[in-house]
């Protein structure tokens, strides 16, 4: 299945807040609830389309992410979040350097990023502690970011990361504490959903 390119708010409405895919609010409506008890696999799924769809992965990328994090040490959950969080698209969004994931993405395949003085155009790559992340030194390239600074409002930025916008730098101290992940997910039921297929 390709990656989803249709109307953004209507998988806001029905799996919640989702701030990788969009910057708009969603407009105010009436409450409408659920009356139909939600079974346990539409839990689990429900949860693993936020995680995709907020992280823009097609479904055969969130199956290779919950295989390699079932193979690391640690908690299966959190290693898959701390993957995710490290990929550069995502990491361009968490600085603010990029509105949404899918802008981010854009900025990364265009080539306008820099990893350690080197261009990077595969959003998928995956930042280590001690990477510097700038903008390309030309004009275009630092007006996009610089749009993207200006007009992003000032969130909290996780410890995990540091940003100079006068230099259009961002800098990865370390992984990410899960804590620190900008979605609201419960990633066991993530990886019980893909349990059978990994």
């Amino acid at each position: 299945m390709s990656r989803y390119r249709g109307p953004r708010f209507k998988k806001i409405r029905r799996l919640g807040a989702l701030p990788g895919l969009t910057r708009k609010k969603l407009p105010v409506r009436s409450e409408q609830s659920d009356s139909s008890k939600k079974t346990q696999y539409r839990i689990r799924l429900e949860e693993k389309q936020k995680l995709r769809f907020h992280y823009g992965l097609t479904e055969r990328q969130l199956l290779k992410y919950v295989r390699i994090a079932g193979k690391a040490k640690g908690s299966t959950g959190e290693v898959l979040l701390q993957l995710l969080e490290m990929r550069l698209d995502n990491i361009l969004f968490r600085l603010g350097m990029a509105a949404t994931i899918p802008q981010a993405r854009q900025l990364v395949n265009h080539r306008h990023v820099l990893v350690n003085g080197r261009i990077v155009d595969i959003p998928s790559y995956r930042c280590k502690p001690e990477d510097i992340i700038t903008a390309k030194d030309e004009k275009k390239s630092r007006t996009l970011i610089q749009n993207s600074l200006e007009s992003a409002p000032r969130k909290k930025l996780p410890i995990h990361l540091i940003l100079h916008p006068l230099e259009y730098k961002g800098l990865v101290k370390q992984i990410i504490d899960s804590k620190w992940v900008g979605l609201e997910i419960n990633e066991l039921l993530v990886v019980e959903y893909y349990s059978r297929q990994t």
